[in-house]
């Protein structure tokens, strides 16, 4: 009985990209301020169950291999936005200090199910269900140890017009955030060796009983050094 989960790590980088990014440069001939912490608004996982006919799937369901019956698809999303303050230096040079980060992290996953379907089944996707949400859980300190090694950090820039080079700055530290965020919060190895365990649902074991299992035993590679930004 093959049953596939698909799991999206998503970030919105700017408005330049999908919107979401705010950009705030402001000139200055006196010292930067002090940088405060960054701030992370962890929303509420999103939750919906769907019902699909096998034979007319709804076009805005993610397409099943051959052989699969139902899916669990899970969006990570993270949107950071990014603040800071330009000190200029001479008409083509400034740099930017980077004063205020805000880090946006949603979860929404749906289960497809068709009409016709087992109790057994449905169990199954709520097991990669329990796995997203408990990486979840911990996604918002994630973020903020991440976007803390950002607050404060100098940037020097060049060029004739300095605020849409401060911008493109600042944008690039959204994209490393968000970037270094999807590659930590991983839940991949876990959901992996759950379908290990249940053999995609085939065997009977208990799903969360499965899940909890596969939180407590996987096995996560550390992440590599991160490499340096070269700002």
């Amino acid at each position: 009985m093959p049953l596939r989960r698909s799991i999206v790590l998503c970030a919105l980088l700017g408005a330049l990209i999908f919107g979401g990014l705010w950009l705030r440069n402001r000139s200055s001939r006196g010292q930067p301020r002090e940088a405060a912490g960054p701030s992370i608004d962890k929303e509420p996982v999103t939750f919906v169950n769907r019902t699909f006919d096998p034979a007319s799937p709804p076009s805005d369901m993610p397409p099943l291999a051959f052989g699969e019956y139902a899916e669990c698809d899970s969006h990570f999303l993270s949107n950071a936005s990014v603040g800071g303050q330009t000190l200029r230096t001479d008409a083509t040079h400034a740099t930017v200090t980077i004063t205020r980060i805000k880090v946006t992290l949603q979860l929404n996953i749906t289960i497809w199910l068709p009409t016709q379907v087992s109790q057994h089944v449905i169990e199954h996707e709520e097991g990669h269900r329990q796995i997203s949400e408990y990486y979840y859980q911990t996604a918002d300190q994630i973020a903020e140890r991440i976007a803390a090694t950002y607050m404060g950090r100098q940037i020097d820039i060049a060029g004739t017009d300095q605020d849409a080079e401060a911008s493109k700055a600042l944008q690039q530290v959204a994209s490393d955030i968000t970037d270094e965020y999807n590659k930590e919060l991983n839940p991949e190895p876990a959901q992996s060796l759950y379908d290990s365990i249940t053999n995609h649902g085939v065997n009977d074991i208990v799903a969360k009983d499965a899940a909890a299992s596969a939180i407590r035993n996987v096995v996560i590679e550390p992440p590599p050094p991160a490499a340096s930004p070269g700002y």
